[in-house]
């Protein structure tokens, strides 16, 4: 797919003798999984050239995959390529010299709202940005080089944000890609491992937060942590936002909403669905992402309410036009 716009990244790879990688805020496996390949991947394959990753956040979730090592100088942008993987929109980078290199690439899987960058790749029926960077060595495999590492960190951008090859997305392309990089010698079992063991005190939490959710009248699912909460129960923001997986399987629940305070007093939201797409409904929030899993904030809980209120009149119009999935 794509091949023309990857000959052009390709190209302005090897034009650039400084690379710049840089991803989204509050990152997800996704996220640093996809950023980590690349840069493992050009590394291999240019050791001359000089490759950075810079970011202001991280994520201890996939702190297995490693540090994104020394930060680049502000003289290192001047004759940069700046590279911005799984980020739809400029405001979302992690980081603020995004724009001071000398040429912008956007690789993305998002829906394509507000296009930045001097060249852009955006395919949005992709499962992840991870599977884009394995298909974009698929395509140049002859050029560029796959490590285990590099293997290792899109294999797990792959499979966190396609919920083990489970939400919709997933294709045959997916499973390709995947193939290819666990023909790199990855080790799933201690991967596995890595991703979904918890700590006693976050099950516990997970089982305490089960007994919070409600349910609308037309079955929109949600659960709130408040920031107060999460610190006295001493839960970090990322295992607090990870509660929305407790949702996914409550029959009925089309949407399902988890609302955690951060310590600014704003508050992240994370929106889930099968079958009804809230990626409309979170950029009426502050937010937007996929069809069926997005991102939003809200400020008050007056604007919470409002959301909620919003998310169980688009369930229950899709309700009423199809009974026969309730």
């Amino acid at each position: 797919m794509n091949k023309a716009i990857k000959k052009q990244i390709l190209a302005k790879i090897e034009e650039f003798d400084t690379i710049i990688i840089s991803r989204h805020i509050r990152p997800d496996g996704d996220a640093v999984g996809s950023t980590m390949g690349l840069y493992e991947i050009l590394r291999a394959t240019y050791p001359e050239k000089r490759i950075f990753l810079d970011n202001e956040d991280y994520s201890n979730y996939v702190a297995f995959l490693g540090d994104e090592g020394a930060h680049p100088t502000d003289d290192d942008y001047k004759n940069a390529l700046i590279i911005v993987v799984d980020t739809g929109t400029i405001d979302r980078v992690s980081n603020k010299r995004v724009q001071n290199g000398r040429f912008l690439i956007k690789i993305d899987h998002h829906i394509d709202k507000k296009p930045y960058g001097d060249l852009s790749w955006v395919e949005e029926e992709r499962s992840a940005a991870a599977e884009m960077i394995a298909d974009f060595y698929e395509t140049f495999r002859d050029k560029l080089v796959l490590t285990e590492k590099a293997a290792t960190c899109l294999y797990a951008g792959i499979v966190t944000d396609s919920g083990r090859f489970r939400y919709q997305g997933t294709c045959g392309d997916t499973l390709r890609a995947a193939a290819t990089l666990l023909d790199r010698g990855i080790d799933i079992e201690r991967l596995y491992a890595s991703l979904y063991m918890d700590d006693f005190s976050v099950m516990q939490f997970d089982a305490d937060m089960t007994k919070r959710i409600k349910r609308t009248e037309n079955g929109v699912a949600y659960l709130t942590i408040s920031k107060t909460l999460r610190r006295r129960r001493r839960i970090s923001q990322e295992d607090a936002s990870n509660t929305v997986s407790l949702m996914d399987g409550i029959r009925g629940s089309l949407i399902w909403l988890a609302f955690i305070e951060n310590d600014d007093g704003s508050i992240r939201v994370r929106l889930r669905s099968r079958f009804v797409p809230v990626e409309e409904l979170a950029g009426r929030y502050h937010g937007g992402g996929h069809a069926n899993a997005s991102g939003a904030t809200v400020y008050s809980q007056e604007e919470a309410e409002a959301l909620i209120a919003d998310a169980d009149a688009l369930l229950g119009q899709f309700r009423a036009a199809n009974p026969d999935l309730f």
